[in-house]
């Protein structure tokens, strides 16, 4: 599953965030919770799952 950020950012557990120190193949439960949308900024808790 895929969790999209309200200003369109799509995080995807099979790509991660490598920039933001997310690496490729990380679930989203197990993604911090103080990592932030790398295009705006908002908390993890803003995005919303997506098929």
């Amino acid at each position: 599953m895929k969790y999209e950020c309200p200003c369109g950012y799509i995080y995807d557990p099979e790509t991660g965030d490598p920039d933001g120190g997310i690496a490729p193949g990380t679930a989203w439960e197990d993604v911090p919770e103080d990592w932030v949308c790398p295009v705006c900024g908002l908390s993890k808790d803003s995005f919303t799952p997506i098929n």
